[in-house]
C-alpha cells in the first residue's frame, strides 16, 4: 500500500460531481497491465471514495449508487482507473517520466545491436539520439508500447538490429548452483559430461551477449564459451 505521501489522485468526473481515489500510479500501470497482478486494495493509500480527497469531503452512499450502481469500494475504484483520470504533480510525473526514459534506453541497449559491429550501441548513444528526436515519454503507457515507437524513429538516426544469438557454455562442475541461477530462464538444453563439467546452449538477444559472459565469467572464471549457428 503505497504511502499518502506518495500518492496521486485518481478523478472521475460524473452526474456533476467528481470522485477521487488515493493511488500508487506505478501500481495502477501495473494493473491496467494486467488486472490479475495487482490488488485493488493494494494500489490505494486508503480504501476511500472521496468527492474531494484534499478537504476529506465524502460521498453518500445514495450518490454512490447512482453513479456506480454499487458502494463496493474495489467496483468504484475500478471504474474510476477505467474512465477517469490521474492527477499528478509536476515532481511525481518527472520521476516517473525519468524512470521509464531509463528503462526504455536500458532495453534497447541490452536488446539492440548494430548490424556493422554486431556489438551493443552505448546507453550515451542512444540517450543522445533520443534527444535528438525529441522523443517525449508519456508517464501513463507502458514501457514496452514506447519502446516500439521509440525504435521506429530512431532507425533513421542509428542502425538498429535486433537478432537472437545462441551461445554454448561450457561449466566446471563447481560452479554450476551460481551459473545456473544467471541462466535458467534462457536454457535450451543441457547436459553433464562424463568429466563432471555442466554444458548449455541458452539463447539471448545479441546486445546482451557480453554482459551475460561477463556476469558468468565472475562466477566462473574457467567458463569455456562460444557461439553457436
Amino acid at each position: 500500500m503505497v504511502s499518502l505521501d506518495e500518492a496521486v489522485i485518481a478523478r472521475l468526473e460524473k452526474g456533476g460531481s467528481r470522485y477521487e481515489i488515493l493511488v500508487d500510479p506505478e501500481l495502477v500501470e501495473k494493473w491496467k497491465h494486467n488486472p490479475d497482478s495487482v490488488k485493488i486494495s493494494d494500489l490505494l493509500a486508503i480504501e476511500e471514495i472521496w468527492l474531494d480527497a484534499k478537504n476529506g469531503d465524502r460521498p453518500t452512499s445514495d450518490s454512490l449508487e447512482n453513479i456506480f450502481g454499487t458502494t463496493n469500494i474495489d467496483e468504484c475504484v475500478i471504474k474510476i482507473l477505467k474512465e477517469g483520470s490521474i492527477q499528478l504533480t509536476t515532481q511525481q510525473r518527472k520521476k516517473i517520466v525519468s524512470e521509464k526514459r531509463k528503462q526504455i534506453i536500458s532495453q534497447i541497449s541490452s536488446t539492440a545491436t548494430d548490424p556493422k559491429t554486431k556489438l551493443p550501441h552505448p546507453i550515451t548513444r542512444i540517450e543522445n539520439a533520443l534527444d535528438e528526436i525529441r522523443f517525449s515519454i508519456d508517464p501513463f503507457k507502458s514501457v514496452e508500447s514506447q519502446i516500439e515507437k521509440a525504435v521506429k524513429l530512431l532507425r533513421p538516426i542509428i542502425p538498429l538490429q535486433f537478432i537472437t544469438i545462441r551461445l554454448a557454455f561450457k561449466i566446471p562442475g563447481k560452479d554450476f548452483g551460481s551459473v545456473s541461477q544467471i541462466l535458467r530462464e534462457s536454457i535450451q538444453k543441457e547436459e553433464w559430461l562424463s568429466d563432471g563439467t555442466w554444458v548449455c546452449i541458452v539463447t539471448v538477444p545479441g546486445g546482451m551477449k557480453n554482459d551475460l559472459i561477463g556476469s558468468v565469467a565472475k562466477r566462473s572464471p574457467d567458463v569455456e564459451v562460444k557461439e553457436i549457428d
